[in-house]
Parts: C-alpha cells; structure tokens; sequence
C-alpha cells in the first residue's frame, strides 16, 4: 500500500487526499488548524472547505507535521506558492529520505521568478528528479464530487511519475504523465492571470466571443514564455496548457475567474476579497512576478500586463480592454 502525506487541507488539498484514499492508498491529510483536522476524523468530513463532501473514513487527519509525514512514499505540498517556502522550511527536515514531493501550487515566486519545483529544490536540497508537479482542468468541487477529470504528473523521472499516476488512479479520476515539468508549471501558473482578464470582460457584460479571444490570445503568450524558459511547445496544447486554461477562465467554481469579474464589475481588490471567502486569488499575485519575468526574457505578454495594470497599478478595466483591442495590428 502506497502511503501519501497531503499537507494542507483546502479545497485542493482535502480533494486530492480524497482520490488517494478512494485509490486505495494510505492517506494522512495535515490541517493548519486542530479543528479542521478533528472535523474530518470525527465527522469525515472538511467544514471549511468541502463541509457538504463526505470523505473516506480510512482519509486520517493530523495537526502534527511529523505524524503526516513520517514513512510517506509520496509527500502532497497542498499550500498556496507564496507560503510553499515558509512551510516547507518548516518541514524539510521531516521529509522521509527517497519520498517523491509532488507540487500542487501555480505560481512564480515573487522577487526569485522561480518556479515551484525549483522553490522546493531550493529550500529542501533533494535532487529535481524527486520532484513532480500536478496540473490539469482540475476544479476542486467538482473532483470531490466524484464527476470524471483527468490530470498530468509531470516528473523529471518517469518512474516516479507512474508511482504517482498508479496511486491517484481511481474510477472517476485518470492522471496522465509527462516529463515536461516547466511546461506544465508555466501553464498552471499563467493560466490564472489569464483566467482573471476574461473574469474582467464577464464582469463588464462582454460575451463568449470576447471570452474565447481572450483564452486563445492567452494560451498564445503562455506558450511564448514557456518556450522561452525551455518547455515543449506541445504541452500547452494538453491537458496542463490548454485544458487547465478552459476550465479556470470559463467556470464559476473558479476563484481567479470570480475575482476577476468583481474588479470588471467595478470593485476594488478589498471587495474582490470578500467577495470570494476572504482570498486573494492566485492570479493576482502571479500576475506581477510573470510580467517582471516577460520582461526580463524579452516575452510580450500583453494579456498579462493589462492585468498586472489593473492588480497592481490602479489601472481601469475599461481602458485595459481598449487597450489591447487598439494594439498594433499584426499576424495571428
């Protein structure tokens, strides 16, 4: 029996200790808080999170980082990208010594422009073949709810990849390897920007045509920086590029997607945040490390920096549509 430590218990996190379990594997899901871990021993279920989803009696909560971790085969970091440093500070020198770390967080590091994967080598010294990241259409809700999704694992070594594939594998979940981990990270990471501009456009009224330019133009610049830092071309039209992007710009269920169109309805980052349970998305912080990184690789990102405008300079949304609807005409 594989045995799977899952640190952090969000939405993500709860849903992926989940499919572990209903996989048949040993799972031990570390919660921040006491309560949280109590409530999904005792009740089995994740009050904060996913408080309508019943989870798998054999799914075992924890408050103590070393309890999760200690004999795990395969180490889930389920924290968001700007914490993932801090806590796995934290944790290093916890980890079991051959455990394949598998990355859940998108984003670009602020100030390092490094990628998750490499925020892990960083911090943890372990070699980047024992690193694998997972991305795909990935809607937390509607994974936990048990409806059909497919994923990649990507893993420099594709022997640990596998392990990870053979472990998540259940009737309603089907992961899919890859060894192009920056592909897939780049596109996990920018995806949210872009998922923000088209929240934008739905919050002002604008339609489907606008949404689908939106995604396109966006899948075009994320392929531009992800060739740039190396990646296979290929990958950003899988399920981690072009999968990943549809499914956060188009649904509800999309946290980037819900804050974007509370700015495009006029309100501030503060009223976006409490419109969506208190968090900042994603996209909002990684719009700004993946402009500065564009920038510094000569990448024109347009998309990106119409947002990072509005996040980070004040800009309006109205002008960043005319904006880049008055860019110089040119071949697609």
């Amino acid at each position: 029996m594989v045995k799977v430590a899952v640190m952090g218990a969000g939405s993500w996190g709860t849903t992926l200790a989940k499919v572990f379990a209903d996989a048949g594997c040993r799972v031990r899901l570390w919660a921040r808080r006491q309560q949280v871990a109590d409530a999904i021993n005792d009740e089995h279920h994740n009050p904060e999170y996913l408080p309508d989803i019943v989870l798998p009696e054999q799914l075992e909560a924890t408050h103590d980082p070393a309890f999760a971790l200690s004999d795990a085969d395969i180490v889930v970091l389920a924290v968001p990208s700007q914490t993932l440093r801090g806590n796995l500070a934290q944790w290093t020198d916890l980890l079991p010594q051959n455990a394949t770390l598998v990355s859940l967080a998108k984003g670009i590091e602020k100030g390092s422009f490094l990628r998750m994967s490499q925020v892990i080598t960083d911090v943890t010294g372990v070699d980047s073949d024992r690193v694998a990241v997972l991305s795909g259409p990935n809607l937390a809700r509607e994974i936990a709810k048990e409806q059909p999704a497919a994923t990649v694992i990507a893993c420099e070594d594709e022997n640990r990849a596998k392990l990870v594939q053979a472990a998540l594998a259940s009737s309603y979940f089907r992961p899919y390897t890859n060894t192009d981990v920056a592909g897939c990270e780049i596109g996990g990471a920018c995806k949210n920007v872009i998922a923000l501009a088209c929240g934008m456009a739905a919050g002002r009224g604008l339609g489907e045509n606008t949404l689908a330019t939106v995604i396109t133009r966006g899948l075009a610049e994320i392929t531009r920086l992800g060739v740039a830092m190396g990646a296979d071309q290929r990958t950003f039209a899988g399920l981690a590029g072009l999968g990943d992007l549809v499914a956060t710009c188009s649904s509800p269920l999309s946290r980037n997607r819900s804050f974007g169109a509370r700015l495009g309805q006029g309100g501030t980052l503060d009223e976006a945040k409490a419109a969506t349970n208190g968090q900042v998305a994603e996209g909002v912080m990684s719009s700004q490390s993946i402009f500065q990184l564009a920038n510094k690789l000569g990448v024109d990102m347009p998309i990106t920096q119409a947002v990072y405008g509005v996040c980070h300079q004040g800009a309006d949304v109205g002008a960043m549509v005319s904006a880049l609807m008055g860019r110089s005409k040119k071949a697609e």
